[in-house]
């Protein structure tokens, strides 16, 4: 599972014209909320009613990925791939002189790329890291703990509670989608920040009632949990080196996922500090009092970082976007995708030539006029 967020985003976002990206990272982002909402319908349809319990539960989810597998299958690559892939070629074909020698060194040369992107975006990947901690922290917070509360502080029963989920992520689809939408105007940054402002001032109301006007407070509160995620696709992607595009979103995505999963048990921590009288036996503390102080540390670490963080500035922006144009304008031409590659690869050649050129010419002039001592 971990292994397919990074190719994935890729594969759903890196041809798309770039004022759709902000949209649909958001759509493609709340996959997850779907998911997590069929979860919740089958839930109640499987657990309460079988005998296995919460074992039906897994038993039902192994079959989607087999569906998975056979679409990813029939699925072709996307065009960025496929221009970057003949321009490598065409590359280490120039280097190389020939296409036996072209195979012998391909993967000396990607790793030569990808240590070199590393090396000079070693920073950049721990930042990354630190802020998808916090955006995992922020999902986890705010739902790992909130159908417990519900069935537990609330008195809610499965239908209820059922009801009050289902909506949240209903809401959480619908805000990554809008939120992802007005990053591609406003900017990645200030809409995910914007959006840290709104959530934290609505956990209140997310966890202090106790009736069924949680139903409201459950979807405005996810609305802006899943706004936050919008952006974050395609921000993920605009960060990081092209070489490693797929790998680093995966990989910081993961990583602030595994940072993350000791969200439960800090909250834990937190609630031994609040406990309530047991019921029916059953340990338990004030889930709704735990849930906003974490969330409102999470939603002030988010804002935070972001508000530090980097981002494509508007020219980067244009730049892309006109990129982008041009290989679609290209491929409806007819021109095929190897020879954009072979004719970037070109370019680029061109363009390192004349900086390693200006660099010995000024490396020229600069011996002249300091001359070595002695």
């Amino acid at each position: 599972m971990g292994g397919l967020f990074g190719p994935a985003a890729a594969t759903a976002l890196e041809d798309l014209p770039y004022e759709a990206r902000g949209l649909l990272s958001g759509l493609f982002e709340q996959g997850y909320a779907v998911g997590y909402l069929l979860a919740a319908i089958f839930y109640r349809a499987l657990v309460p009613t079988t005998s296995h319990g919460w074992r039906s539960l897994f038993w039902f989810g192994a079959g989607p990925p087999i569906l998975i597998i056979i679409f990813r299958y029939m699925l072709p690559e996307t065009n960025y791939f496929l221009v970057m892939k003949a321009e490598r070629e065409a590359k280490l074909k120039a280097e190389s002189g020939g296409e036996g020698q072209m195979k012998a060194t391909g993967l000396r040369a990607f790793g030569r790329e990808a240590g070199t992107a590393l090396k000079r975006n070693w920073v950049l990947l721990v930042y990354m890291v630190i802020v998808m901690t916090g955006f995992n922290s922020c999902s986890h917070g705010s739902q790992d703990f909130y159908p417990t509360f519900l069935k537990n502080q609330v008195r809610m029963g499965a239908t209820d509670v059922t009801v009050v989920t289902v909506v949240g992520q209903i809401g959480a689809l619908i805000g990554a989608t809008t939120i992802g939408f007005i990053s591609t105007f406003s900017g990645r940054r200030l809409a995910m920040m914007t959006a840290c402002i709104l959530g934290g001032a609505l956990i209140p109301a997310y966890t202090l009632p106790r009736n069924m006007s949680l139903v409201a407070s459950a979807f405005f509160e996810q609305f802006f949990v899943g706004g936050v995620w919008g952006p974050i696709p395609i921000h993920l992607i605009e960060l990081s080196p092209p070489a490693l595009r797929t790998l680093i979103v995966g990989l910081t995505y993961q990583l602030g996922n595994l940072a993350s999963s000791a969200s439960a048990t800090i909250q834990a921590t937190i609630g031994e500090q609040y406990p309530l009288p047991p019921a029916s036996g059953v340990k338990r503390f004030d889930y709704g009092k735990v849930i906003g102080i974490f969330m409102g540390a999470v939603w002030a670490f988010v804002f935070l970082f972001l508000f530090l963080g980097p981002e494509m500035s508007q020219d980067e922006r244009q730049e892309d976007a006109d990129a982008a144009n041009h290989l679609e304008k290209l491929r409806k031409e007819g021109v095929s995708l190897a020879e954009i590659g072979a004719s970037r690869a070109k370019t680029h050649g061109s363009e390192m030539h004349k900086v390693n050129t200006d660099e010995e010419k000024r490396a020229g002039v600069s011996s002249l006029e300091y001359p070595a001592a002695g």
